[in-house]
Order: C-alpha cells, then structure tokens, then sequence
C-alpha cells in the first residue's frame, strides 16, 4: 500500500478488521467496484461499513452483499440504497479463480479494506478465505501474545 503524504489521494474508507480474526486469509485481489455518484460522495465523507458484508460469485460476475453505504444527505433526489449489491469488477481469469476456491476447497470471498486508490479510484480488496474455527482462534491468540512478550524481552536486554 502507498503511503498517505506520498499520495494526497489515497484514502482507506471502510476496513474489516473483524475478517483477519474470523478467517484464514489465503489470499488477496483488488477489485474495482461499481457506485452511484451519490454514493461516490458519500465515501468520500467517511460513511461506509463492510463488516457484516461478503463478496459472491453469481451468474459469472462479482457481487458484494449487505455493504453499507450511508445516504448522502444533499442527494435527496437522487439518492441511493444504503445495503443494495454492488458489483464488483475483476478480470474473466480473475473470476473463475475466485470461483473454482470458493466452489472446490469450500472457501469464501471477504472483503477486506474498501478505499481510494492513489489515482482518487474507489477501490476494494477482497480475500479468499476458510473460516476458523475456535481453537484456531486460540492458538492464534496465543502466538501473538508470545511474539509481543518475546518483543518486549528482546527490547530491555538491548
């Protein structure tokens, strides 16, 4: 990812921290998404959740489910749905990999970070992911608490 002072355009919007905890990501794809011009405005003030959304593939393309985007309140008029789908652009090869994961090893797609790529281009970064189960999540746990007091060890002897 680029730096902020680097690129005065780069803005992360919406992330889904929860989805590092909840699954094993295996692996990573930017995507492009489709918005409305209201909705476009309104990411640009900061108002979206992807928490409790999730990405399918259906009739060949890309779709992301429940993603929130709240109303801009001067597009009254001309407003959009706040939970509609979005559909989510990737490349034909792309899209059949993402397909055969999901439908073979019982996988899913999670979106990740939804944000503003250095060129002002709203963008999202979904993962192909496995769920995990408890003491999967407790094993991991216990790993990083590890690492965090072997960093503190190495920290006061140097």
């Amino acid at each position: 990812m680029a730096k902020t002072d680097e690129n005065k355009n780069y803005k992360v919007i919406a992330e889904n921290r929860k989805a590092r905890h909840d699954y094993a990501i295996e692996d990573d794809l930017e995507v492009g998404i489709v918005l409305e011009g209201s909705e476009v405005k309104s990411l640009r003030v900061n108002s979206a959740n992807i928490a409790e959304s999730y990405a399918e593939v259906k009739e060949g393309e890309l779709w992301l489910v429940n993603g929130y985007i709240a109303p801009y309140e001067q597009a009254k008029t001309f407003g959009h749905e706040e939970r509609r789908r979005r559909k989510l652009l990737c490349n034909k090869r792309e899209l059949a990999r993402l397909w055969n994961d999901t439908q073979r090893k019982g996988m899913t797609i999670v979106p990740l970070v939804l944000y503003f790529n250095h060129r002002g281009i709203a963008k999202m970064k979904v993962g192909i992911a496995k769920g995990k189960k408890n003491h999967d999540k407790r094993a991991d746990k216990a790993k990083q608490d590890w690492n965090r007091q072997k960093q503190r060890l190495l920290k006061h002897q140097g």
